[in-house]
């Protein structure tokens, strides 16, 4: 197979048990794989030599401050995102391929849907709908955002492709280890947020877990998951208002959510 003139980076940390499924779903159509580790303790550095990636070690720069790094250590203009848990599926490769068949792809950039499997499944859910992101695009023109909290490519109004066909997101080992992450998420958010008002936050406390439940159960379908799409509903709801909670807790001590939060529940 021709390899197209793409580099594909992925940021890790501590992925050396599934890191190898995500290099093999884009390495024999890139040109290159570039993983950024940030200090992994397991096997995951050597995991992607042995997969014939190149590594570079750079210490935590953030979420967008990784991701602007490891645009950096790409030798192609265009580059291809794809995180340690994510799996690039043979259609989606197909979309890909086909933009390129002609030379210069007509966008500057091109987005495509992520869905969720959930621990223990092979595959999504039936028509899930989950998140939709920018991942291929030409880092001369586009970049992701500096950002310590989010990692989204800024587009600056310029026209976007759309692919049809998804990535795989394998983002939980299980259900616990989803919790782990969120709380850990939720905190960042909390310390990085701006200044709210306490009456705002205490009048979100009474609507954010309905809310985000309609939205995950509902909106998202991940009512078409069985058990399993109700308690990943019922996990993110929570922890969306936890965030919430957390942020009012903080405005009662200091009066800001800007400075450091007691990491009390």
């Amino acid at each position: 197979m021709r390899k197209l003139p793409v580099s594909c980076f992925i940021i890790s940390k501590n992925e050396g048990d599934r890191i190898a499924r995500t290099i093999r779903s884009v390495r024999p159509w890139v040109d290159e794989v570039v993983v950024v580790d940030s200090e992994s303790t397991d096997d995951t550095v050597s995991v992607a030599l042995a997969e014939g990636c190149r590594v570079i070690t750079q210490t935590w720069l953030g979420f967008g401050g990784q991701k602007r790094f490891a645009e950096d250590q790409c030798r192609n203009a265009w580059v291809f995102n794809v995180d340690a848990d994510e799996v690039v599926t043979p259609e989606l490769e197909r979309e890909i391929i086909a933009v390129f068949a002609s030379g210069t792809p007509e966008f500057v950039a091109y987005g495509m849907p992520l869905q969720m499997v959930y621990p223990g499944s092979l595959k999504p859910r039936p028509l899930a709908r989950d998140q939709w992101y920018i991942r291929l695009y030409d880092r001369r023109v586009v970049r992701f955002r500096q950002s310590n909290v989010h990692d989204a490519v800024v587009t600056d109004g310029y026209r976007i492709g759309r692919f049809k066909s998804p990535m795989h997101h394998y983002s939980m080992r299980s259900f616990a280890d989803m919790k782990r992450k969120l709380n850990e998420r939720t905190w960042l958010l909390v310390e990085n947020a701006g200044r709210n008002s306490k009456g705002t936050m205490g009048t979100r406390l009474l609507s954010e877990f309905p809310m985000n439940f309609f939205k995950y159960y509902f909106v998202r379908r991940h009512c078409m998951g069985g058990f399993k799409g109700l308690r990943y509903a019922s996990i993110q709801a929570r922890y969306r208002f936890l965030k919430i909670y957390r942020i009012w807790r903080t405005l009662g001590r200091t009066g800001s959510a800007g400075n450091s939060a007691s990491r009390a529940t």
